[in-house]
């Protein structure tokens, strides 16, 4: 343990892979003056279609608004309840909130902080219209048995699948499920737009009210009306969003995709090096891997046992940043939060499975941009901590 030796530079938590190709099409796009929404984000759109194997692939500029017009599309509104997980991002609530829905929220599989499929049917009333299952970390949710529910009881299915691009449930790519599904391309996901989304569905009349509503409630975006062969006229339906992703963020989109087997490749890898090096560690749980499809590996979340150490997750975290090691939590659970603490009556021990696994949880880095040597440092820097501050028998 004392042969650890600190880096100089600091390793960044998380960063984009961004080359040559991608630069290229940027550069296209802005010397050819259409940049906004145009003929590539039409062809990201077809692209993913082909790649997740869906009929409708909306291009938008997050997941967030891929969440929110989904369950507007579905007719979710006031006075309704959706029901989602604790341990998720703040946007899986907000956007049933933004319909005028009720956030119905429930504990998650102590193994894989994915929605608790028993759990989930105790949470059900006549009010509740929809499911919102998170795809924690890019393992795969209980399909089976959420679809089931779902079915049951009449359900609509909005995947959040932001962690989840390159996911398998039993054969099946994640977005081809539910009724919907929700994709990021934020700039830490699997591939990036820099900021953007991709709402998919087999719904057609869905995916068209979708795209009405993504820009402005317009009976024709602005492609149709301001190329040689589009018309000025347009009528506005619904009271719509601005939701559009741009042929800027198409271009990168278009070449991100195609590298996403590369990247996802190196996800693995690092992954594998990661548990191989922690496996015999006490103090460290490393991430449990359900049998039943792909990880996406978009997070690689260690949980640290406390019983073993003697400091706490949040000094580990210091420890880990001391050594030049960035690192990141995923996530404070929903109910925790202000907002929905003062709003929805929701309190601390309303949902232990969540907490104890917030409590203990840290994202270490993982990316394609990393090295091999980078990963070794980080495990170096894990095993050095463990072994300085583990509790002797």
């Amino acid at each position: 343990m004392n042969n650890f030796r600190k880096r100089d530079d600091f390793l960044p938590y998380a960063l984009p892979t961004i080359g040559q190709q991608e630069i290229d099409e940027v550069v296209d796009t802005l010397k050819s003056g259409w940049i906004s929404k145009g003929p590539k984000t039409d062809k990201l759109e077809k692209k993913f279609c082909e790649f997740i194997g869906c009929k409708n692939a909306i291009a938008l500029n997050s997941c967030t608004a891929g969440l929110h017009l989904a369950l507007l599309s579905a007719g979710i509104g006031s006075g309704d309840e959706v029901i989602t997980s604790t341990l998720t991002f703040a946007s899986s609530a907000n956007t049933i909130i933004h319909t005028g829905a009720r956030p119905v929220l429930v504990d998650v599989d102590p193994l894989t902080g994915n929605m608790d499929p028993n759990k989930l049917e105790e949470k059900i009333t006549d009010r509740t219209k929809a499911i919102v299952p998170v795809h924690y970390a890019g393992q795969a949710c209980d399909m089976d048995d959420i679809m089931y529910i779902a079915k049951r009881h009449n359900l609509f299915v909005s995947e959040d699948a932001a962690h989840a691009l390159y996911t398998t449930y039993r054969g099946k790519n994640i977005g081809t499920i539910g009724n919907t599904t929700s994709f990021s391309f934020y700039a830490t996901k699997n591939i990036t737009t820099g900021e953007g989304g991709m709402l998919v569905t087999d719904d057609d009349e869905l995916a068209e009210r979708a795209r009405v509503m993504s820009l402005h409630g317009m009976s024709r975006n602005a492609w149709n009306r301001y190329s040689d062969t589009g018309s000025w006229y347009y009528e506005v339906e619904y009271p719509g969003y601005k939701y559009n992703m741009t042929d800027i963020q198409a271009s990168l989109g278009l070449h991100q995709l195609d590298r996403l087997e590369e990247f996802q490749k190196r996800r693995e890898l690092y992954a594998r090096m990661y548990s191989d090096a922690f496996g015999d560690i006490d103090a460290i749980e490393v991430p449990y891997v359900k049998n039943y499809g792909r990880h996406a590996w978009h997070l690689y979340v260690i949980r640290i046992n406390e019983d073993s150490l003697n400091i706490d997750r949040d000094a580990f975290i210091k420890e880990l940043k001391a050594r030049n090691v960035g690192v990141s939590v995923h996530f404070i659970p929903i109910h925790l939060h202000p907002y929905y603490r003062d709003r929805y009556g929701y309190k601390a021990g309303d949902f232990p499975v969540a907490e104890d696994i917030y409590r203990r949880i840290i994202s270490l880095p993982l990316y394609p941009k990393m090295t091999q040597e980078d990963v070794c440092y980080v495990i170096d820097a894990v095993r050095d901590i463990a072994g300085k501050y583990g509790k002797r028998s």
